[in-house]
């Protein structure tokens, strides 16, 4: 899909906002939909969020067609526009007990790789959908890979993704839990152990300290 020009459309609840874009529920002659919108973003700010709006648009042109993710509709260089998909969070919808659920996410998660893309942001409850038939949605690709499905790097993020996805479905699943799946989650990869020692701290420096904001690993509003 080619980046088109945003269409007139009436703004019917604002999602989240913060120093990357603001995400909105629209409505246009056609229906729901769900757009970000980067026209507000500060000066400063630009040229990270573009890229990351960018960096979105390219991996949902990558799974054009899939079921339960969003399907790319626009992206004119300001704003995307994306399907609306109607669900909740993960931690607003808990499956508590829900195998299907889990296997259902399990098979999805393997449509995306097959596809020759790895997500890279599943360890975030917020970016995992309830849908309202109970399957397993996911949404948010700002921070998605692409590549061929083999190489050794593909692989080793799509084992990342498979991790975050055990993780939860311990929290929320933990009788269900298999040997092979045990195993797996206490494998660590060189990636996650990279990850937490540079990349986490200076991620908590930027968001916490320089953006003021905190999304607790998104699993939403704690008490």
């Amino acid at each position: 899909m080619r980046a088109t020009a945003s269409i007139p459309a009436d703004e019917v609840a604002a999602l989240k906002a913060d120093s990357f874009g603001r995400i909105a529920l629209m409505r246009d002659g056609s229906g729901l939909f769900v757009r970000r919108d980067l026209v507000h973003v500060p000066a400063w700010l630009r040229l990270p969020a573009w890229w990351l709006a960018r960096r979105e648009a390219q991996a949902l042109r990558q799974v054009e067609g899939l079921p339960a993710v969003p399907q790319l509709l626009r992206w004119d260089g300001r704003r995307l526009d994306r399907s609306y998909m109607d669900g909740a969070a993960m931690y607003q919808r808990p499956p508590h007990g829900d195998l299907q659920y889990f296997r259902r996410a399990r098979r999805l998660l393997r449509q995306l790789h097959r596809r020759g893309l790895a997500h890279n942001d599943l360890a975030k409850e917020a970016n995992w959908l309830v849908l309202a038939d109970g399957a397993p949605g996911i949404i948010d690709f700002q921070l998605a890979t692409r590549g061929h499905p083999r190489s050794r790097w593909m692989r080793l993020l799509a084992r990342e993704d498979l991790r975050h996805l055990l993780k939860h479905k311990r929290t929320y699943c933990p009788a269900t839990i298999t040997p092979v799946e045990r195993r797996l989650l206490r494998r660590r990869s060189w990636l996650r152990e990279a990850w937490f020692a540079t990349g986490k701290p200076v991620y908590r420096f930027v968001t916490r300290r320089l953006l003021k904001w905190e999304d607790n690993e998104g699993q939403g509003p704690k008490p």
